[in-house]
């Protein structure tokens, strides 16, 4: 191989690339500043192909959540493979949908704020892109159509639902009616559906689970479907009822279809499936999967494809091992990540499931247990698996697309 050459360019973000050989750059060869959050080309593209299926058969419309990746060619590849649009949270990130190519845009959210709302109109000024927001109080509704009129704009909203103790929402129909009301006296916004988010349920009984979601969507679906028949939606191109996270996208996607509300369109908004994850996510899709019998016929399926590479710095006592990355760098509220895979010189060497365990992470380390005898030492290189693939990738300014020898294939930048 080729001598590497050291690039003298100043680093511009945590892992970059210092080395490449002829053949490129490797993680495992140590070419870039580690700790690095990587990408598995193969999974993530099998992830995009399979939601993607999964949408056209259940005949729903998909819309990912672009808050999970914030990663623009991420957003291309989704909408390449027939994404209907883009689902974000906030205004910012709005317009980094936009630019990824985005003409259907919902923002899962209230807007609120000056700010937010220029940028609203900023966008819409540009023609690119449908935009729609949430609403579920007449206090936001009147402050978006003040700012929008004042403009000559109209912005799309979408009444939103919701469930007691959740997030936000209109809590029953008979407040969703009243809110509806007001909304078409307001000249600086347009009706154009009712939106929903079902995934604050989270229980230790998944029946009881599925029924609270089901009366949600139920709710959802009969306020949508009252309001359709008002002709409250006129001033809209299409009426929209949307909802559904990674973990409940199939009793959504069932149930939305099997509502047969005619001149709706159904979208689905989940975002984790993209990358999935070695924890809560992955438990999650075991469950869809014993549930859902399109979930089994569907060719692939979903596949952890986020991967975290750091190396062993510190064997300071028997029983402990401190490798080199921390909270600053992989998500950890839905449990830490695990090391499943380790690499000596470039070369993977055998590896037992469960023989090292994180503990515990500080800032800027990681603390795990190791089993007695356990061949490893320091310098050696950990892939780990993470749970909560979205307070990872908001930790990186850019993470590397690798195949499965971990070959830098791409360089993609984080829009956080």
């Amino acid at each position: 191989m080729t001598t590497k050459q050291f690039e003298p360019a100043v680093a511009r973000h945590k892992a970059a690339l210092m080395f490449r050989a002829e053949g490129g750059a490797n993680i495992l060869h140590e070419d870039a500043c580690l700790p690095a959050l990587v990408i598995k080309e193969a999974a993530l593209d099998g992830n995009i192909r399979w939601m993607q299926g999964f949408a056209d058969a259940m005949e729903v419309s998909l819309a990912p959540h672009g808050k999970t990746t914030m990663t623009p060619a991420i957003f291309r590849r989704q909408l390449a493979a027939g994404a209907w649009g883009l689902g974000v949270a906030s205004a910012f990130q709005a317009q980094a949908a936009v630019a990824a190519g985005a003409t259907n845009v919902i923002i899962a959210n209230q807007v609120l704020g000056r700010a937010n709302m220029a940028l609203l109109a900023a966008l819409l000024g540009q023609r690119r892109a449908a935009l729609h927001c949430c609403v579920d109080s007449v206090d936001n509704a009147r402050q978006l159509s003040d700012f929008f009129a004042a403009r000559q704009q109209r912005i799309s909203v979408l009444l939103e639902m919701g469930m007691p103790g959740g997030r936000c929402g209109c809590r029953d129909e008979r407040q969703a009616y009243a809110l509806a009301e007001r909304i078409a006296e307001l000249p600086g916004l347009a009706l154009a559906g009712v939106a929903f988010y079902e995934g604050v349920t989270h229980g230790a009984d998944e029946q009881a689970d599925i029924a609270a979601i089901q009366a949600l969507i139920q709710r959802a679906v009969t306020v949508c479907g009252a309001l359709l028949r008002n002709g409250d939606f006129a001033g809209a191109p299409e009426a929209l009822l949307t909802g559904a996270g990674t973990v409940w996208f199939d009793i959504v996607s069932r149930q939305l279809r099997d509502a047969g509300l005619s001149g709706v369109r159904h979208v689905i908004r989940p975002g984790c499936y993209v990358t999935q994850d070695r924890g809560i996510y992955q438990q999650a899709y075991a469950a869809l999967r014993r549930r859902e019998p399109l979930a089994a016929r569907l060719d692939g399926g979903l596949s952890s494809a986020l991967e975290l590479c750091a190396l062993v710095q510190s064997l300071p006592e028997p029983g402990l091992a401190v490798v080199g990355f921390g909270k600053r760098d992989v998500a950890f509220d839905a449990g830490l990540p695990q090391p499943f895979a380790q690499y000596r010189q470039g070369r993977r060497v055998d590896f037992t499931p469960g023989g090292l365990r994180t503990r515990d992470l500080m800032d800027q380390h990681a603390l795990l247990e190791r089993d007695p005898g356990l061949d490893l030492r320091i310098g050696d290189l950990l892939v780990f698996g993470s749970s909560h693939p979205c307070l990872s990738f908001d930790k990186w300014k850019r993470v590397f697309l690798v195949d499965e020898d971990y070959w830098v294939r791409e360089e993609w930048e984080t829009v956080f």
